[in-house]
């Protein structure tokens, strides 16, 4: 078997340099192959044991959560029924399944079980899959559900059967609190909530994450002892991703949520992409105006105010005409990029059009997110864009606007643009806001 060379090796051989990967692998072959392209590709650092009693004596001397996944064969010497798996699983490793031996039904058992994959051995380009497959485990993590159930018996089981499948799993008793946390920003892959809940019934709940989320609402789960299908079909009908009744196999529960996640997964990865700007890569206005009004909805009811700006890049009309739009795209290449560095995921940055970018923040007050844009000016004017053998310097200027209660989206971005509008006509490459108003004012 022919392992190809990792193209684009210098990008991802660092990748998850951080991680440590247990092979449970008797094929010299195969062990070899994996443990070189593993390494190769992603950095990753790779113990290797070819039998069940070594497993046992690595993880003991490695200790706890020591490895961050484990690819294993179903069928070794010392274990021929699985028994690798299940030490692996017990102790809480992901796994992802490398194995010859192998059906359909086999696959179904093997993953309802919270195996992150199964791939099959002596199949076309089997272990350039493999290693990609251990790239997406490594980088996405594990699946998070956030489990709804007033009654703390139930909930207890339910959260001891999501952690046998590997799920992380984040409690609540009542509605009120799930809606906190989605509130709080936590990531949260799937709901699992009891449809007769104490506060608020399910489907409530259903309605009032739909409401908060919009398009992006977390996937939700039904979960009720009652017998009547009417239940599961109005839950369906409001939005519910699926229903499960009471009592329900334990494999059968993980593999619905397992599905939903993934469903919701390549939903987001399909959006991510239709929101992002074409050219820069950074979120687009669609998207800006989208999320904007849902994340201050959030910002206020926890009772934080924010902030929003518009930067414009300075002159922008006069480089492109100066040295054409290829250098333009250029300049606005390096903007997004710097900008993205910047600002990083805490807060929502888009481009707007043309030159134009907007940026929501997130729990900063109008000082604090004052100070962030003057330093945003400041690095910006700082960094050189090379064109034509020719170093150019950009400036920018920034409006800044508080947002305190609930208006209308573009009434926020008005008022950002109003004091943009006043910081070019101050002579550009600064940060207007009306607290630099008030500053000039008791000056």
């Amino acid at each position: 078997m022919r392992l190809r060379r990792a193209s684009g090796r210098a990008n991802h051989i660092q990748k998850h340099r951080d991680k440590r990967l247990l092979l449970v692998e008797d094929s010299r072959m195969f062990a070899a192959a994996l443990k070189h392209g593993l390494e190769l590709t992603h950095g990753i650092n790779v113990a290797h044991c070819a039998s069940l009693a070594a497993v046992k004596a690595e993880v003991a001397a490695a200790g706890e959560w020591a490895f961050s996944l484990a690819v294993l064969d179903l069928n070794l010497p010392d274990a021929p029924n699985c028994e690798a798996l299940d030490f692996i699983l017990a102790n809480n490793v992901p796994a992802i399944v490398f194995t010859a031996a192998f059906n359909d039904s086999t696959r179904d058992q093997i993953l309802n079980r919270g195996v992150a994959d199964c791939i099959v051995k002596n199949e076309p380009e089997s272990i350039e899959r493999l290693i990609a497959a251990v790239d997406r485990v490594l980088t996405k993590g594990r699946t998070t559900v956030l489990l709804v159930d007033s009654c703390a018996a139930s909930r207890q089981d339910l959260a001891s059967i999501l952690r046998r499948g590997l799920f992380a799993v984040i409690e609540a008793s009542e509605a009120w609190e799930a809606l906190q946390v989605l509130d709080q920003g936590e990531t949260v892959d799937v709901i699992v909530t009891d449809t007769g809940l104490a506060d608020l019934a399910g489907l409530a709940l259903l309605g009032e994450v739909q409401k908060r989320q919009g398009e992006d609402a977390v996937p939700i789960i039904g979960l009720s002892e009652q017998g009547d299908a009417r239940v599961a079909a109005r839950f369906i009908e409001a939005g519910g991703a699926d229903f499960i009744r009471k009592p329900f196999l334990e494999a059968e529960f993980s593999g619905r949520i397992r599905h939903a996640a993934m469903l919701q997964k390549r939903i987001q990865a399909l959006k991510l992409a239709a929101a992002s700007d074409y050219l820069t890569g950074i979120f687009n206005r669609r998207h800006f105006f989208m999320t904007g009004p849902r994340l201050i909805d959030q910002y206020l009811r926890r009772g934080e105010g924010t902030s929003i700006a518009v930067l414009d890049i300075d002159h922008f009309k006069r480089l492109n005409d100066t040295y054409g739009h290829e250098i333009g795209d250029l300049v606005l290449k390096h903007v997004a990029g710097r900008l993205k560095a910047l600002v990083g995921d805490q807060h929502l940055l888009a481009r707007l059009g043309g030159e134009e970018f907007g940026i929501l923040f997130d729990g900063l007050d109008v000082r604090e997110a004052f100070a962030f844009c003057e330093r945003l000016r400041v690095e910006l004017a700082k960094s050189k864009i090379v064109a034509d053998d020719e170093e150019l310097a950009i400036t920018v200027s920034i409006g800044l606007a508080t947002i305190e209660a609930p208006e209308a989206f573009e009434n926020y971005l008005h008022a950002a643009d109003q004091f943009l509008y006043m910081a070019k006509h101050a002579g550009r490459n600064r940060v207007i806001s009306e607290l630099a108003l008030l500053d000039a004012l008791a000056s």
